[in-house]
Formats: C-alpha cells, sequence, structure tokens
C-alpha cells in the first residue's frame, strides 16, 4: 500500500474481542478468517486464492490490517457512542485492503443487522485503482464506503469530503504523504489519527545538504556521515517530529509496534487521539521541543512542514 472505526438493540459482542475461525463457505477451516466475513471480498483483494486459500504474503498482510482493526475498533466504538459522527479516511489507501475489510468487520461482522450510520472513505491518486474499488463496493453492497481520486493534500479541500472527519488513517503511505495525512487530520479536527509511515526521504536529504556544517557544529552531526546512517536516522527523525507536531496540535500520542519484525520492516505505528480538553501547557512545551530540535538539526525550512495547529482548531 502507498500505509482508528466505525450501540446496539441486542446483546453482541464487543467489535475489538477476537473473533473464532469459520470455514469459507464449505471448505476446511482457516484460522484467519472471521466468522460472517466476507470470502467474497477476501477473493477478490487477492488475499484468499480463488479456491479459498491463505498463501504466506497475503497472511501477513492479513495480519497486519486484522492488528490495525483490533487497535481501531475500540476508537470507532467511542466516537459512536459520543454521538459523533462516524466517519474514517484512509489516506494512500492503494486497493484500499484497509478501508474493505474495515467496514466488513465492523459493520457486517461486529455489527450485523444494526443500522449504524457512517462511512469510509477511501482517498488514492491512481484512478484506476479508484474506478475498481468503487465498483467493488458496489458488488458487494458496501454502500456506506466512497472513494475520492485526490491527493492527501487535494483532499483537504475537496467537496466530496465532509468538513470533519473523526478518524483518519495512513497504512504505509510514502514519504511526505503522511505528513499530508496529518496536515488533513488537524484540518479536518480528528479525533484520532492512525498512522504506519512509510520511506520517509525528506528529512534524510536536508540533513545531507546540512552535513557539512553539522559536523563542525555537534559531535551529533556524526549520526549523519554515512549515507545508510543518514537514511536511518532521518527516518527516527522523521516520525520523532511528527509525534512532536502532533503533540504540540493538542493530541496524547503513543508509539508502538505494529506487528512482528518478521512481518513487515515499516513497522512503526503511531496512533494520536484529542482529548476532549486539550491540555494547552502541554502543547505549548511540546511545540518549543519541536523548534528547538529543528533548530538543533538545522531543519527550520522544514517549519511548514511540521506545522502546528491551536489544540481543537484547524490548522492554517
Amino acid at each position: 500500500m502507498s500505509k482508528p472505526r466505525l450501540l446496539p438493540a441486542s446483546p453482541r459482542r464487543p467489535a475489538s474481542a477476537e473473533l473464532r475461525p469459520e470455514p469459507p463457505q464449505g471448505g476446511p477451516a482457516i484460522a484467519e478468517i472471521r466468522p460472517g466475513q466476507s470470502v467474497e471480498l477476501l477473493k477478490e483483494l487477492h488475499i484468499l486464492t480463488r479456491d479459498g486459500k491463505l498463501n504466506q504474503d497475503t497472511r501477513r498482510k492479513l495480519k497486519q490490517v486484522y492488528h490495525l482493526y483490533q487497535l481501531i475498533a475500540p476508537l470507532l466504538e467511542e466516537v459512536a457512542a459520543s454521538g459523533g459522527e462516524l466517519t474514517l479516511a484512509d489516506h494512500g489507501a492503494g486497493k484500499s485492503y484497509l478501508g474493505f475489510i474495515l467496514y466488513d468487520l465492523y459493520f457486517n461482522v461486529a455489527h450485523a443487522g444494526e443500522a449504524l450510520p457512517g462511512r469510509i472513505f477511501g482517498i488514492e491518486t491512481r484512478a484506476e485503482l479508484v474506478e475498481k474499488s468503487r465498483m467493488l463496493a458496489g458488488r458487494l453492497g458496501f454502500s456506506r464506503m466512497a472513494f475520492v481520486h485526490a491527493t492527501v493534500a487535494e483532499s483537504t479541500t475537496s467537496a466530496e469530503l465532509p468538513a470533519s472527519v473523526a478518524i483518519v488513517t495512513a497504512l504505509h503511505a510514502c514519504d511526505t504523504a503522511t505528513d499530508d495525512a496529518i496536515a488533513f487530520g488537524l484540518v479536518k479536527l480528528a479525533r484520532h489519527i492512525v498512522l504506519v509511515p512509510c520511506c520517509q526521504a525528506e528529512v534524510a536529504g536536508h540533513l545531507r545538504q546540512n552535513k557539512a556544517l553539522a559536523l563542525r557544529r555537534t559531535p551529533l552531526a556524526e549520526l549523519c556521515r554515512h549515507p545508510l546512517h543518514t537514511r536511518e536516522f532521518g527516518s527516527q527523525i522523521t516520525n520523532v517530529l511528527r509525534c512532536l507536531q502532533l503533540e504540540a496540535s493538542g493530541y496524547d500520542v503513543t508509539v508502538t509496534e505494529l506487528v512482528g519484525w518478521e512481518h513487515s520492516m515499516k513497522n512503526e505505528l503511531i496512533r494520536a487521539s484529542l482529548p476532549t480538553r486539550p491540555n494547552a501547557a502541554k502543547a505549548r512545551e511540546a511545540g518549543t521541543r519541536l523548534a528547538a530540535l529543528l533548530g538543533e538539526l538545522q531543519l527550520e525550512e522544514l517549519g511548514a512542514r511540521f506545522s502546528v495547529a491551536q489544540p481543537g482548531a484547524p490548522s492554517s
């Protein structure tokens, strides 16, 4: 992929609970398939083969998406319980693996038979993937899914998206697309932002440009002496700056592994949630640390990239 969801008339299983496997339409049981889950969807996404089997690569992909679902489902429940508009925007959606499986597990499995409001939006730059996703949603009857052909940056002002979005996700959105997803979330006053960054290169490029001067200033510049170290350090510092940007905008931020490293090297999960009453003093302190870090690394020119929104207000 280029990279939190969606109450009740009858007793039901919590959306975040572990679900038991079910055999795919008469075939042998596959542990990764949940009861009531659309086998047709999994085949259309090429996660299952036409004869209903999994291979090792698709098993890894499914494991990542399921794990994300387990993290996102409680966020969907929290938004729904508060009476908020249950909207989720997935950036860099690609073939919309995440959006489709979230929709299926949340609306069709966890809340089967309930008339829940809400919409899931997939945002993607490749028109052919957008059209394929629209056709698949139509065939499956996933009526509360919509797909927008736009860059992440363009989506901020797109009339196809609502003025506010409860949850923003970006799974393996490459390089600055993750930053654009953060900017989108800040503008849309997202209550939750869930990111799995990928292929960060912009900061590393700036570190290389400033290497000669930095080596004279501080021994820490040794982190950027060799290209491999520059790339890895640039990737790490990019995510540190993103976390500070979110904290300075009033969010509570946690950073964890998405799945075991044996499944994916692009494995850092950043989860940000906006409290009901953001701590303005804490946000200001994070903003100070963000500015200081940009200055120490001579990255002041990236100030706009990591711009901060006033807690609880749209970014400028």
